[in-house]
């Protein structure tokens, strides 16, 4: 059984720990003890208070739950440490050499990186129709203005340009925008809305391109926990758990 290395004990990590079933969890680390020793007590984890006794531990693959700062400050160690790596905090890829120097890292070490679909569908889609051309990729967003901590009274467009702008401004809300622009191999043009009519996440996917067009609309329902984690997104992470090791691989 896949063991697996929990880093970031908030909401996401609360869920995959409820829900091992073809892995179990072996290690779990915070920067707050307290929140990994919560997880510990549900999964039967060891609870780590540094990074390092975390990353020697009997692990397989970690996941990181944390954020895009936690996946700079750690994503380099656990490939030399010879884990395979799921990044939740997809936002850290944006920067370019970065990304180029993990998957340098992870091919020198043998290892994988595994990015979730979180909060959407459609990303096997945009790794297909790469092969062609894709001449336009939208993402339209729009949230309540609760949700991005913004005052409105009437639905106004807050945001419109380029995926690895908008991460910058809006760091934990378009993580989104950065995985598609990775499926695609190209930088997704982002429309970001507030609407106080809206109390959920709705994601817009506009794509056209050589093999015909898609038009995909998703609605997130937020977690229970958690009404800022959208629940279709921690789902994801542990789709992508269960089928790492099944040798019959759907999609592409």
């Amino acid at each position: 059984m896949m063991r697996l290395g929990l880093l970031g004990c908030g909401n996401i990590g609360h869920i995959i720990a409820r829900h091992t079933g073809s892995f179990t969890i072996s290690a779990v680390f915070d920067q707050v003890f307290e929140r990994a020793a919560g997880i510990a007590s549900i999964s039967g984890a060891t609870a780590y208070r540094d990074f390092a006794s975390f990353i020697n531990a009997d692990i397989d693959i970690v996941v990181e739950a944390a954020s895009v700062s936690a996946v700079k400050l750690y994503a380099t160690d656990v490939i030399a440490n010879r884990k395979d790596m799921v990044i939740m905090s997809v936002g850290a890829l944006t920067d370019r050499g970065f990304r180029d120097m993990i998957r340098t890292k992870a091919r020198e070490n043998g290892r994988k990186i595994y990015i979730p679909s979180g909060a959407i569908f459609g990303l096997d889609n945009l790794k297909i129709g790469r092969i062609s051309t894709i001449k336009r990729l939208l993402l339209r967003t729009t949230k309540s203005p609760a949700a991005l901590g913004i005052w409105a009274q009437e639905r106004r467009q807050i945001f419109s340009g380029k995926a690895n702008e908008c991460i910058k401004a809006y760091p934990k809300n378009v993580n989104v925008s950065v995985a598609m622009s990775l499926a695609a191999g190209m930088d997704t043009d982002v429309e970001l809305f507030v609407d106080p009519a809206v109390d959920q996440n709705v994601h817009e996917l506009f794509i056209e391109g050589d093999f015909g067009e898609a038009y995909i609309r998703v609605t997130n329902m937020p977690s229970p926990d958690n009404p800022a984690t959208s629940y279709l997104a921690a789902l994801s992470v542990l789709s992508l758990l269960e089928k790492i090791e099944d040798p019959i691989i759907v999609g592409t």
